[in-house]
């Protein structure tokens, strides 16, 4: 009997001891895969679009494996430093070969323009340039007032959307946003837009034969709009009120619905009809009664006579 039971003491302490090695050979694993770092390089002030890298600009820091992003360059060597930025890098932000142009490529707007797109300048004031909301990666819509070539049977000057979700690569000889609403800049003349060899065709057209206007649009909506265009006579046909939809993007595509126009109804003021029963006939008042007025010493007393 007291062998049985220290043969199963002793089999208790072995599986609890073989519990014990498994939880703190996992717990090991894990604190080794937390400490687990890689060197990433980051930017040690804010790197604007256009600028060439250079050491003074970077720093290495210490990224958990798990969490360091995909295409992180690991060290400061010759080969990362005069690369071109095409993206805007903040402080203690990683350096990535996506924020990067390829190597070779010359600083300024040439290096932010995609391949088989062209960068084309169009002159701006207040209006034209949406009184200066107008910044670098805004999406606008181009319209331009027109006057139809002849012989189309139409001489009435036209407006028409002729480019649509154009993005702006600069404004002026900014490339960069501003840090803040307050450093946007009022005084632009020029916005540079990023077209296509076919749009550039078009809005060098549109801008020698007729006026330009740029239309804000919302960066997220990239819906096409075709339109018949807008001239003298659709003008003074008025528009039907639209539901103002809230600010963003609601999901839908739909054009703005209209608003509900029933006709305003006014009910008919009620009369007053009179009374056709007639008013009842007012009694006389009855007469008075007479009376006498006794004094008696002190006191004073009416009496009434009876009728």
């Amino acid at each position: 009997m007291r062998n049985k039971r220290l043969i199963i003491a002793l089999l208790a302490a072995i599986t609890f001891g073989l519990i014990a090695a498994v939880s703190v050979k996992q717990y090991l694993l894990s604190a080794q895969a937390i400490s687990r770092t890689n060197d990433v390089v980051v930017a040690k002030v804010d790197i604007p679009v256009g600028s060439r890298l250079i050491a003074e600009q970077l720093t290495v820091a210490q990224f958990p494996a798990d969490v360091t992003p995909p295409g992180a360059i690991t060290k400061i060597d010759p080969s990362l430093l005069d690369r071109v930025v095409v993206t805007a890098i903040s402080p203690r932000e990683p350096v990535t070969e996506a924020k990067l142009a390829p190597v070779g490529s010359l600083g300024g707007l040439s290096s932010v323009i995609p391949e088989g797109y062209r960068a084309m300048t169009v002159k701006v004031d207040d209006v034209v340039g949406v009184s200066g909301f107008i910044m670098p990666g805004t999406l606008v819509d181009v319209v331009v007032v027109i006057q139809p070539p002849k012989g189309t049977g139409n001489d009435e000057t036209i407006s028409k959307i002729v480019l649509q979700n154009i993005k702006v690569l600069a404004s002026g000889q900014n490339i960069d946003k501003p840090k803040n609403d307050r450093e946007v800049e009022r005084s632009v003349r020029a916005v540079t837009l990023q077209v296509t060899p076919e749009q550039t065709e078009k809005l060098a057209l549109a801008s020698s034969e007729g006026k330009l206007q740029l239309v804000m649009r919302n960066s997220v909506d990239q819906t096409d709009e075709q339109t018949s265009g807008a001239n003298k006579r659709t003008l003074l046909t008025g528009e039907r009120a639209t539901v103002v939809p809230e600010p963003g993007i609601n999901g839908s595509n739909s054009a703005p619905k209209a608003a509900p126009s029933s006709p305003r109804r006014y009910a008919p003021r009620p009369v007053a009809k009179e009374s056709a029963a007639p008013k009842a006939a007012t009694q006389p008042p009855p007469a008075p009664r007479p009376t006498i007025e006794v004094i008696k010493g002190a006191k004073k007393e009416i009496q009434d006579f009876p009728s």
